[in-house]
């Protein structure tokens, strides 16, 4: 199951937790009962309490269609995710929810099937002069199975994937699940290019 495609649809919680008691629906239903988190002043927001650029062009460029009659029936992004923490920008942490226990992913539709997690990472060194790129099988694997990047858009082979940051932004390679529904890659450049040029990768 594409997870990646599924988050841009529905609201979070519905891929994430059960529905919460007979009745209620499957598809829109309170966030778990935890408390809202406080953040921390973030990056999202210079001391002159100006946005974040990324959080503009969003906004500037809405994902759902206000003017459909049905809009109103989603649940508010901000209430789903009251209790998730943010990254710098502004826009959830989704791996500091998991770790967290925040939320639960889900291997399938039942309750039954299980993360089939693949602890390898990998270096990506084709990165001229930025650092190399580490890419954490782990902290995919935790809720998305192979099958959601290989054999597309990843062949499980090296050296098969020339990838490029002007692909990603065109929504090619990472950028498939990167700056929609992960982390928005433009802003976040240590988060992937991590490794030191000469630098032996250490394990994460």
């Amino acid at each position: 199951m594409a997870l990646c495609g599924l988050l841009l649809i529905l609201p979070a919680s519905s891929i994430l937790e059960p529905a919460a008691a007979a009745g209620t629906s499957a598809f829109v239903k309170p966030a778990p009962n935890v408390a809202p988190v406080e953040d921390p002043p973030r990056a999202s927001e210079s001391p002159t309490g100006e946005t974040h650029p990324a959080r503009l062009a969003l906004e500037r460029n809405p994902i759902y269609d206000e003017s459909n009659p049905d809009y109103l029936r989603l649940q508010r992004i901000d209430e789903a995710m009251r209790f998730v923490k943010r990254d710098a920008i502004g826009f959830p942490d989704w791996m500091v929810a998991l770790r967290s226990g925040a939320i639960s992913p889900r291997a399938g539709l039942s309750t039954t099937e299980r993360m089939d997690v693949f602890d390898l990472d990998i270096v990506m060194k084709n990165t001229k002069e930025m650092p190399y790129v580490l890419f954490p099988h782990q902290s995919h694997t935790l809720w998305l199975d192979c099958s959601n990047c290989h054999p597309r858009p990843f062949l499980p082979k090296a050296g098969s994937n020339p990838v490029s940051m002007s692909q990603i932004f065109r929504g090619e390679y990472c950028g498939m699940c990167h700056d929609r529904v992960a982390f928005i890659t433009f802003f976040s450049c240590d988060r992937c290019h991590s490794v030191a040029q000469g630098v032996s990768a250490q394990k994460k």
